[in-house]
């Protein structure tokens, strides 16, 4: 539980614990302790004595000691009355004991009951009076100063800071110190409290379950406050640990003790005003919390979810004090409920205090009904004299609230413990064995393997480190229509279940504050939906964040994200940036306008090319089909009709075949038309060469070289492309990189040697037929075919000379259908060119298709071959 005051008396701490650890000078025949004897305020002899250290009183007063003579005793004040019940718990415990047939039959366990008003000093000084005693010893001279231990086990004390102070003097001597509600997790070790021993459960699993039910509700932003004390200390020290690694953060952690300035209270109280969160965790002391309490009435600082630990959040006496509400709705966690049949009417039944003690019993009296005796030095005329026949039943306070039977059944567990231990080592059956000599560490070793069930069903024992099974209640304060506050247990947890099962909320409705049914929310920042990540702010906790969009590509599907995922190359983000959908897969398709107008286009012309070659055909036999070399011009027809239909191969989604397919079509198709071309230019100039005296070129280019030079030129492409399909031909591809949000299906060239190698020699022979045709343009006849090819030529090597730059810079489709354009511009350039000019003569001019206009006047008779 708690710590008490700090150590305002380490003066005459460190005094008086010198003189009760001195020993007798040398040369007196007796061992006599220095110092006033402790006199016990509850005791009864018995065949086993046990300690009892407890607070009857909560302060005590503070006197400035110059230390010129002998300290006076400590004066304790403010009467504690849980103190008492705790003193009663262990006496009813005593007395059942000594009633009972079957634990420890024949032997009679007595009591000494020191009360230490909360001051360490005092603590130590009753520990090392239970250890040693306050009796003369005889012995000789030359003999040790030495007894056995006076009683074999202490119970007490209620606050961590006194139990640590006891444990750690007392613990040479194995006596064993049983506490009920000493929580603090640094008692767990044994090498620095072996003897240490307790009926409640240490801190480290309170502090641990409080970080997890502050979890559970959602709280990352939380303020804490604790009693500047062992207790507080380290019990905040393990929950902030546990919180920081469930993401909690801690916008304060202020710590105080009742006895400090009111200007420190202040400045807690100015943290909790300027704060942004909205819950605050305690490890206080009732006593602490009751102060916090009265310092935020005072300042109206309402609406805050407080989360308390068993130290208060039971505790009938702090509700009663909260009288503007500050604490309803709190949540927090209590060990579980207890019932004891029999302890209620004993505890309230106050004949063994009045056998102790008279001074302790008159001040319990007076205080308990508010009166004062006669005889009593400090009695006042205006108060009520006591009778001694007060009833206890007609009086409602602390002391008649049994709210904290479950610390009262830690002291009567405590008590118990040493019994069966006693119980074992004595060897009862129906008698015990008298002459075993007990020692306190044997005692020790026998508690911590002890394990037995109270009447009331439920199982003690205690692990390695002396701390029994952690088990809570979480308790919810739901205040009443007449004002008073209901303790409802609203869950449960228990240390020993699977880390995902420990705290389990009960199907209950729970009050939060300002009696609000919904749970209130405590954040630095609010949650980041799905599309979003967090990113810490500046200098701030990791609780405090902001929340920045996904970027594109990028998705978070998860509240509270850090991160954002990369969506799979084939998958982009959606516009709320939470789930990746399929990209939309982009090629040039039949189905879109673009596609089908080059689709158009390419039928167009090859319908075209068809009605140029039936009007040839079917005027195949006139001066001017004849002139042009019908063989070579229906081959052209032919090859333009396969440039106008391999366009097709280029529109679709591309496959394996269609990408080798389109590009090797494509060569092997221009070059065929360009071999003709250029062909039919050499006819040209090799024609009109003949007409010259003593010419015979004809002979070496008639129309059988003229076949074998397109078949020749033609064989070389085929080459190229063969290679090039060999070795790394071209095949489908994805590019993600052109668009973001879509995926470009392509025909990647493989091999880009192989496509450049395809154009340049397209290129090449293009650019001869280009020169040629240009050298044989003034060539005499009325009808000289090479300033057509000349034109037609000009045209084809505008077009691609224009393509490169515009190929290489269109995204996607768009170069497809720059390279389909290509092809379509340059083969109506041919067509329209070279055919539509004969065209018109032969439909529109018959009167010009004989063969003394096309020799014109004057011209000399061209060749039988022309």
């Amino acid at each position: 539980m708690t710590s008490t005051q700090r150590w305002p008396e380490k003066g005459w701490a460190l005094l008086q614990l010198l003189l009760v650890v001195s020993f007798s000078q040398a040369e007196e025949p007796v061992c006599r302790q220095r110092g006033d004897p402790e006199i016990p305020q509850i005791s009864k002899d018995g065949d086993i004595m046990l300690g009892g250290v407890f607070s009857f009183h909560s302060s005590w007063k503070v006197i400035e000691d110059a230390y010129m003579h002998k300290p006076m005793p400590l004066q304790c004040t403010s009467f504690n009355f849980r103190g008492i019940q705790y003193a009663q718990a262990m006496l009813f415990a005593i007395e059942e004991i000594n009633n009972s047939t079957d634990l420890l039959p024949g032997i009679s366990l007595g009591y000494k009951i020191y009360d230490v008003c909360g001051s360490i000093a005092r603590a130590l000084t009753a520990a090392l009076a239970l250890a040693n005693g306050n009796e003369r010893v005889s012995a000789p001279s030359e003999a040790p100063c030495t007894t056995p231990a006076k009683v074999q086990a202490i119970m007490g004390e209620t606050s961590s800071s006194p139990c640590m102070a006891i444990a750690t003097v007392i613990g040479p001597f194995h006596i064993p110190l049983i506490s009920h509600f000493a929580t603090c997790a640094c008692l767990s070790d044994k090498t620095k409290y072996p003897s240490f021993l307790r009926t409640i459960p240490s801190d480290y699993y309170q502090s641990r379950a409080l970080a997890q039910l502050v979890k559970y509700f959602g709280w990352t932003w939380v303020g804490a406050i604790r009693s500047n004390n062992d207790y507080g200390n380290n019990g905040m020290a393990i929950f902030t640990e546990t919180a920081q690694q469930l993401g909690i953060c801690l916008e304060y952690s202020v710590s105080f003790f009742r006895t400090d300035p009111p200007d420190k209270m202040q400045k807690i109280i100015d943290i909790i005003k300027v704060s942004t969160s909205k819950v605050i965790v305690t490890f206080l002391s009732h006593m602490d919390i009751d102060m916090l309490i009265h310092e935020l009435s005072r300042h109206n600082l309402t609406g805050y979810q407080w989360v308390g630990t068993e130290a208060w959040i039971f505790d009938s006496h702090t509700a009663a004090m909260d009288r503007h509400h500050i604490l309803d709705g709190a949540i927090g966690l209590f060990i579980p409920k207890a019932h004891v049949s029999g302890m209620r009417e004993f505890m309230l039944d106050v004949k063994p205090l009045n056998s102790s003690s008279n001074e302790l019993f008159t001040e319990f009296w007076e205080t308990l009904f508010s009166c004062k005796f006669k005889q009593s030095k400090s009695s006042a005329e205006n108060q009520t004299e006591c009778t001694g026949h007060e009833d206890v039943n007609d009086v409602q306070n602390s002391f008649t609230d049994m709210s904290l039977m479950p610390i009262f059944y830690n002291v009567y567990k405590g008590v118990y413990a040493v019994a069966h231990a006693l119980h074992n080592i004595l060897s009862c059956n129906k008698t015990c064995n008298n002459k075993v000599q007990l020692d306190p560490f044997m005692i020790l070793q026998h508690i911590r393997k002890i394990q037995f069930t109270t009447k009331e069903g439920d199982e003690v024992y205690f692990n390695e480190n002396g701390d029994p099974a952690a088990k809570y209640e979480i308790i919810n304060w739901q205040p009443t229509e007449n004002g008073i506050v209901d303790f409802v247990t609203v869950g449960l947890y228990d240390a020993s279940l699977p880390a995902d099962k420990q705290l389990n909320l009960l199907n209950k409705s729970l009050i939060w504050a300002q009696n609000s049914p919904k749970v209130p929310l405590s954040v630095c920042s609010e949650k980041c939906p799905p599309g979003t990540r967090k990113v810490l702010q500046k200098g701030k906790p990791v609780c405090c964040y902001d929340c920045l969009r996904c970027a594109e590509g990028e998705i978070s599907n998860t509240t509270d994200s850090v991160t954002c995922a990369r969506c799979h190359p084939e998958f982009w983000s959606n516009e709320r940036r939470d789930a990746c959908v399929k990209k939309e897969a982009e090629f040039l398709s039949y189905k879109e306008i673009m596609g089908a107008l080059l689709t158009a286009a390419s039928l167009f012309g090859t319908c075209m090319t068809a009605v140029v070659a039936y009007v040839f055909f079917r005027f195949r036999q006139t001066p001017i089909v004849r002139a042009n070399n019908s063989e070579l011009s229906f081959l052209l027809l032919f090859s333009l009709t396969l440039c106008f239909l391999c366009s097709l191969t280029f529109i679709g989604r591309p496959s394996e075949w269609s990408c080798m397919l389109r590009h090797t079509a494509f060569g092997i198709t221009f070059v065929l038309c360009i071999s003709c071309v250029l062909g039919k230019t050499i006819v040209v100039l090799m024609a009109f060469r003949a007409t010259l005296p003593g010419s015979d070129v004809m002979k070496w280019f008639g129309p059988a070289q003229q076949k074998l030079s397109v078949l020749g030129f033609t064989l070389i492409q085929v080459i190229i492309c063969i290679l090039w399909l060999t070795i790394s031909p071209p095949f489908p591809f994805k590019n993600f990189k052109e668009f973001k949000d879509k995926i470009i299906l392509e025909c990647a060239l493989g091999s880009a040697v192989g496509f450049w190698a395809v154009l340049g020699y397209i290129g090449l022979l293009a650019m001869l037929c280009f020169i040629l045709a240009f050298l044989a343009r003034k060539l005499p006849d009325n009808f000289n075919e090479a300033k057509f090819i000349t034109f037609s030529m000009l045209i084809f090597c505008a077009v691609w000379i224009t393509f490169i730059p515009a190929y290489v810079s269109s995204p996607g489709k768009f170069s497809v259908a720059v390279e389909i354009f290509a092809i379509l511009a340059s083969s109506f350039g041919l067509l329209i060119c070279i055919f539509v000019p004969k065209c018109y003569i032969i439909l529109l001019k018959p009167e010009k298709n004989t063969k003394k206009n096309m020799m014109g006047k004057g011209a000399p008779k061209t060749a039988k071959a022309f």
